[in-house]
């Protein structure tokens, strides 16, 4: 009997901390970051089909295709277990996109999901884990939400305690700024320390401690990426600005931008900047909070699949 059709979310992120510690030997970038779900997030439909996978989206701008994590992450997961069955799937978008809040990458993790569940794949988290790391850095990160530490090229996950809910607002410019591109800007010579080789050291050995269940929180923000991406796009460092004038308690940008995340003491304060910040600009706003790991579980479980309500990424890889 097919599975009836039926809808996920897919949430976004912020990163409370972003450290780039050095140029790896293969090229990438060795970073060192705490990620936080937020409730904030697109919507994916899931529908059996004959043989094809097809991808529509409410976002005209956005592509169908394999330059879609999402149709990327089907094919990937079709061609692990052997699966002949095909997917209509339907995204709704409202995560800003080139945000650095993740909504690529979610939309792929919540298709394996999704997907695994819709073609009654009997899969390991390991094996998802495995296949969401070949689709991009911050693919593992979204199996399993919350709150977590991710290091190497931003594939290991280790899953931090979730600390009490925080209010927020994303503020989204009317700039954007690619990835590739932030990370172009970054010199070498930044990214040059005198005890490199021990940073670099860091992509072949364990990198958690309980020290990180500790913080940063939310007084302790910190990006590498902030200047860079304010230099490229003042528009930016002027979100953030705006933020703090609003009430914010601190504020960061999101990622590798363009969206800015302020925090704020309570919904009250939350509401009198977004009010304010709306009147003054024409930039994108998204109230939101926090999502633990335990809200993130129950929201990928909402479909009824055993495994999205029982995974657990750190214990089941091991990490």
């Amino acid at each position: 009997m097919p599975t009836p059709p039926f809808t996920l979310p897919s949430f976004a992120k912020i990163n409370c901390s972003l450290r780039i510690l050095g140029k790896r030997p293969d090229g990438y970038h060795e970073i060192r970051t705490v990620l936080q779900t937020v409730s904030l997030h697109d919507t994916l439909r899931f529908a059996p089909a004959g043989s094809e996978i097809s991808l529509s989206c409410d976002d005209p701008l956005l592509p169908t295709n394999q330059n879609n994590l999402i149709v990327r992450a089907a094919i990937a997961l079709r061609g692990r277990y052997g699966v002949r069955s095909g997917a209509r799937i339907h995204l709704e978008k409202r995560i800003p996109v080139q945000g650095g809040l993740g909504g690529g990458s979610s939309n792929g993790a919540v298709t394996l999901l999704g997907l695994a569940h819709l073609w009654k794949v009997r899969a390991k988290v390991s094996e998802l884990a495995e296949l969401a790391a070949g689709l991009g850095s911050d693919v593992p990160f979204f199996l399993g939400g919350g709150r977590a530490l991710a290091t190497g090229t931003g594939t290991s996950i280790f899953s931090l305690t979730d600390l009490k809910a925080l209010d927020l607002l994303i503020v989204a410019p009317t700039v954007t700024v690619a990835t590739v591109a932030a990370y172009k800007v970054l010199s070498s010579a930044a990214l040059t320390t005198p005890n490199s080789d021990s940073i670099l050291a860091i992509s072949r050995g364990p990198t958690y401690s309980s020290d990180w269940d500790q913080g940063p929180v939310s007084d302790d923000l910190e990006n590498d990426f902030e200047q860079v991406i304010f230099d490229i796009e003042p528009e930016i460092g002027r979100v953030k600005k705006a933020l703090l004038e609003a009430g914010a308690r601190s504020a960061l940008l999101a990622g590798s931008g363009s969206s800015v995340f302020g925090i704020f003491d309570n919904r009250e304060a939350q509401q009198r900047a977004l009010d304010q910040i709306r009147v003054e600009s024409c930039w994108r706003t998204f109230p939101c909070e926090t999502l633990s790991r335990e809200e993130y579980i129950r929201a990928m479980g909402s479909c009824g699949t055993p495994l999205l309500r029982s995974f657990d990424l750190r214990s089941d890889t091991g990490a």
